[in-house]
């Protein structure tokens, strides 16, 4: 079917942290509320655990809204690529300091008890989320553990949720371990969660057809294997794809392109010796035309 370019009111699939772009499918809102009980029952520590592109980042996003609209003070920190010591100099660039706390010459640390205490003193929670936990300088996980651990009255108000790869958990020291109040694991969306999602997506860019055909969002859905980052990306690509085609909705092949384009086989085919033809006589193996092993497209393993 043939269409004009569609119009919308937002840019679909722009791939950002907004909370505006936030899908709660149901492993995003179970996620959610277990943050919410922590701070509800001023629990310590939570760490959330998810693949590359597995949503942690998106969800902590989500999360500093939710936290802030029950009444904590909210600090997000992406620590990936900081230096050492760093930390703690940006969460508090990250705090409604006043000028004159601000300017105060005191170490970073000092300055940022003197926040926790005020924030007590005040029955609010201080939050911290720290996103790439694992990626962060090695300063981080003995100052999380101070935070998480400490027995002074101004550290009882004080949330830390951070975020790291399941494959770096393990490699957390134990004390850390055994800090955790709740343990989050973001599974991958299934088929259902990505069909929403995208269903959502068009609800939100004020999309009058479907962006996908259900065909097109099950592809979609298998292609990426539900990670969240894949499936925006793919989604955008498909999506542009069929536009620039004429096509109301996307379908499988539009989403089959888009995915060879995202993610192009790096498998190249092996060239055959000619001493590993069959020796039928003296010229045969001059005549004969080495043939390129068989393929087969990762499309047709999904859907057969």
């Amino acid at each position: 079917m043939q269409s004009s370019t569609p119009t919308f009111t937002a840019r679909p699939f722009d791939g950002t942290l907004s909370p505006a772009t936030f899908y709660c499918a149901p492993g995003q809102e179970e996620a959610l509320a277990r943050l919410e009980w922590l701070h509800d029952q001023r629990q310590r520590f939570g760490l959330v655990t998810a693949v590359t592109g597995g949503g942690k980042s998106h969800l902590l996003a989500a999360a500093a809204r939710r936290l802030g609209g029950a009444g904590a003070e909210v600090a997000v920190l992406s620590l990936a690529g900081l230096e050492e010591g760093a930390w703690i100099e940006m969460i508090l660039d990250r705090l409604p300091l006043d000028p004159a706390s601000r300017a105060d010459p005191g170490r970073p640390w000092t300055k940022l008890e003197a926040r926790c205490r005020e924030n007590m003193l005040m029955e609010r929670t201080t939050a911290l989320l720290l996103d790439d936990l694992d990626r962060g300088p090695a300063d981080v996980i003995a100052g999380v553990s101070r935070l998480v651990g400490a027995v002074e009255a101004w550290f009882s108000r004080v949330l830390v949720v951070a975020t790291a790869s399941p494959s770096a958990v393990a490699l957390l020291p134990a004390q850390l371990h055994t800090q955790v109040a709740v343990r989050i694991d973001l599974a991958p969306w299934n088929e259902a969660d990505v069909a929403g999602f995208l269903a959502w997506e068009g609800e939100r860019v004020g999309a009058t057809e479907p962006l996908f055909t259900p065909v097109a969002a099950g592809a979609v859905a298998r292609f990426t294997a539900g990670v969240p980052r894949d499936v925006v990306r793919l989604a955008r690509l498909a999506l542009a794809a069929a536009a620039g085609a004429g096509l109301a909705s996307a379908d499988p092949t539009t989403v089959e392109q888009a995915w060879c384009e995202l993610f192009p086989s790096p498998v190249a085919p092996r060239p055959v010796s000619p001493a590993t033809l069959p020796m039928v006589g003296p010229a045969a193996a001059e005549d004969a035309a080495p043939a390129p092993p068989p393929t087969v497209r990762p499309v047709r393993r999904l859907w057969g």
